[in-house]
């Protein structure tokens, strides 16, 4: 049984990820790629796909009758990649969509940044998601961390820029390596989620 393109598919081919595309192609159409709207609404959007997918599985009892077809192994990167792609693709596919209906050769969106930051939010709720049996925590968590640090840039650490979330989409100051400085940066942060998010589900399995 291949795990990863099951889970891939029931994310993409969702109710949630045509939800969040929709929203998130109204609120640029609406307000635009600068907006502090669309920045705020990108932790919220890239959870709706497959942020809860462990939860249905673990409390339907899907879970037991999954496992024996395939590895713990691959049942986890499963859902971890699923979640984390199926994230990053909404935003991406929503700006994708949204240039074009623009066709104004000003505005300046990096495809490759907005597609890591969906992921590492989408991957930050499903290990909330996991962490507190919550589906609350999925669809919320990422959003209070996201708004913590823009609130802690802002008012507190001004120079502390590589930590502020709005950086990671659009970025204002000179990064080491520019545009893959960010993507190394956000890419090493969703690693290490995917770790604690590994941990978590093997040692609930384990109980099942």
């Amino acid at each position: 049984m291949n795990s990863f393109e099951t889970d891939l598919k029931r994310a993409v081919v969702s109710w949630g990820f045509g939800i969040g595309l929709v929203s998130e192609l109204a609120i640029l159409l609406i307000s635009g790629f600068d907006s502090d709207i669309f920045r705020m609404c990108v932790p919220v959007l890239c959870t709706f796909p497959y942020t809860t997918a462990w939860l249905e599985d673990y409390e339907s009892g899907f879970l037991k009758a999954c496992l024996p077809r395939t590895s713990v192994n691959s049942y986890i990167m499963g859902k971890l990649l699923a979640c984390g792609i199926s994230g990053g693709l909404l935003e991406t596919l929503g700006c994708q969509i949204f240039l074009i209906v623009k066709n104004d050769e000003k505005l300046n969106i990096s495809l490759g940044l907005i597609f890591m930051s969906g992921m590492l939010w989408a991957v930050v709720s499903a290990v909330l998601a996991a962490a507190s049996n919550s589906r609350y925590s999925a669809y919320g968590g990422s959003f209070v961390i996201y708004y913590f640090l823009v609130i802690l840039h802002e008012r507190y650490f001004k120079w502390m820029y590589c930590l502020y979330p709005y950086e990671w989409l659009a970025p204002e100051h000179t990064w080491i390596f520019d545009e893959s400085g960010v993507i190394l940066l956000v890419g090493g942060i969703c690693m290490v989620f995917g770790c604690l998010y590994y941990i978590i589900l093997w040692r609930c399995i384990k109980n099942v």
